[in-house]
């Protein structure tokens, strides 16, 4: 394809998502529009895009979710669409309809679509429907007395959970019927300061479950496509930060079932673009619906690697109403892929979020290896938005080589004056249980927890080199501080020349 889906559009979010959305759009011929708060005025999608408009302080409530804002930018440049990255306001449906309203493209599934699933109580209705499987659960809405009775008829342990939401916000286990009251009314606060949706329901707790889900591509004619799944059971406080794909779990017969209930799920949502289904399989390999993703996953990029599509491109095409020109049969997984997600944060103090200023930052470089990120030297991490400083892929032939390369590339990896969890997650990689694939989603708890780092083994040579290139960098002749004066793109979210077949 030739001709670019969009001339322009503007990109409603930050960081390495927002400049993963960049990188697409240039190699498209899209021209770009980024929107930035206090905090990212000198961020690096500011610089990379073709233009860039301020929408107010640093806290997200006064800009990256002031959806009037963003439309106006957006018709102020003449961007012809939106697109909203993951977070924020990306499963907004109240955001998606305004963006329609002011004659504007939402890049991702329809207002209907994010509505339908963001509800989970709903998103169960549809797929019971559908003959997805769901867990064993009770809706809610109905007396302490109707929870109580419905947690009996379920069985103990059971979950309570937010009807709005995600990230492991308003969820609690409760193993004994004492403790139901106190939960309930837990995650219904959290659940209101969250979402500001109260509304709670109860599920079947299924013990040491994986957590797999798939990723689904669908345009406006008719085509959906599964592009198989990711493993995503490495978990912290309910949010993942090892992806890989394919799952060690799954074999043929269960890949393919799975891959048809995503199919079977998006279609009941009447869903258009990238989207993902989410189950727990159980230790019998029964798997059930969780929930559906209406946008971008942050772990897109081991799918992308392993299937050879840039989804990217794919959700501008889509939103442009081109039609997918593969099939099902078209898809296939070629060797394994393995992401890691590098936070500032403190695994050995509950995974605490750290902020401060990236005093030195070095990305691993190999063909196999890419990297996206927002940020590098001289960089600050602040504690208005998530403290994801990168996303570390790598490919391999097989897992036992995508691991190695993992291993590899974080002990290459480079971050100085910030504390991360590069330690704690070289820790990981190297337990049996992960190598083995045999990994749940309370496992890092399980097993992990409490995680002390290893002490440093800090050489002469080392703290010779160190002040040898302290020296050198103050000592070094002014050079313009602008990406244009650089060789090259020194702001590449990606080390690797090309992974994309199609």
């Amino acid at each position: 394809m030739t001709n670019p889906p969009f001339e322009k559009i503007l990109i409603a979010n930050r960081g390495e998502i927002a400049v993963r959305i960049i990188r697409a759009c240039h190699e498209l011929g899209v021209r770009t529009v980024a929107v930035y708060s206090d905090a990212d005025a000198h961020a690096r999608h500011v610089f990379l895009a073709d233009e860039a408009v301020y929408i107010g302080a640093a806290p997200a409530t006064d800009s990256y979710l002031r959806a009037e804002r963003i439309i106006e930018a957006a018709q102020r440049t003449g961007a012809r669409a939106i697109h909203p990255g993951y977070g924020f306001l990306s499963e907004n449906a109240d955001f998606a309809q305004a963006v329609h309203d002011a004659g504007l493209v939402f890049i991702g599934p329809s207002p209907d679509a994010i509505r339908a699933m963001g509800s989970k109580t709903a998103a169960r209705e549809t797929m019971q429907r559908a003959g997805v499987p769901v867990v064993p659960g009770y809706q809610g809405g109905g007396s302490f007395d109707e929870y109580a009775a419905a947690a009996e008829r379920i069985g103990y342990p059971v979950l309570v959970k937010a009807a709005a939401g995600g990230g492991g916000k308003g969820m609690r286990i409760v193993e004994h019927p004492d403790d139901l009251r106190h939960a309930i009314e837990t995650a219904q606060r959290e659940a209101q300061k969250a979402f500001g949706d109260g509304r709670i329901y109860l599920e079947k707790y299924v013990r040491d479950p994986h957590h797999v889900e798939v990723q689904i591509l669908a345009d406006a004619h008719g085509t959906v496509l599964h592009l198989c799944e990711r493993e995503c059971s490495v978990q912290r406080r309910h949010q993942k930060i090892i992806e890989e794909s394919p799952s060690p779990l799954l074999d043929d017969t269960l890949r393919e079932r799975m891959g048809a209930a995503a199919v079977a799920a998006a279609r009941a949502a009447g869903y258009v673009n990238a989207g993902t289904v989410e189950f727990l399989v159980d230790a019998d390999r029964n798997f059930y619906f969780l929930e559906m993703n209406t946008r971008l996953q942050v772990e897109h990029p081991v799918t992308e690697l392993v299937i050879g599509i840039d989804l990217v491109k794919w959700q501008l095409r889509i939103a442009a109403g081109h039609p997918l020109p593969f099939t099902q049969n078209d898809i296939r997984q070629r060797g394994h892929a393995i992401e890691c997600r590098i936070y500032a944060e403190d695994p050995a103090n509950g995974f605490l979020p750290a902020t401060g200023t990236i005093l030195k930052a070095v990305e691993p470089s190999a063909p196999w290896v890419r990297v996206d990120t927002g940020v590098g030297t001289g960089d600050t991490i602040t504690h208005y938005y998530d403290p994801m400083i990168a996303k570390l892929i790598v490919w391999g032939e097989t897992r036992t080589d995508a691991i190695a390369r993992m291993q590899h590339a974080l002990h290459e990896y480079v971050l100085l004056g910030i504390t991360n969890n590069i330690p704690f997650l070289l820790d990981v990689l190297r337990h049996p249980d992960f190598q083995q694939g045999r990994i749940t989603t309370d496992w890092v708890e399980n097993t992990m927890l409490p995680w002390m780092p290893p002490q440093p083994s800090i050489t002469d040579d080392v703290l010779i080199a160190a002040a040898l290139a302290d020296m050198l960098e103050q000592t070094a002749p002014m050079v313009s501080s602008t990406p244009t004066a650089q060789a090259g793109d020194p702001y590449s979210p990606w080390n690797i020349a090309d992974r994309f077949g199609r």
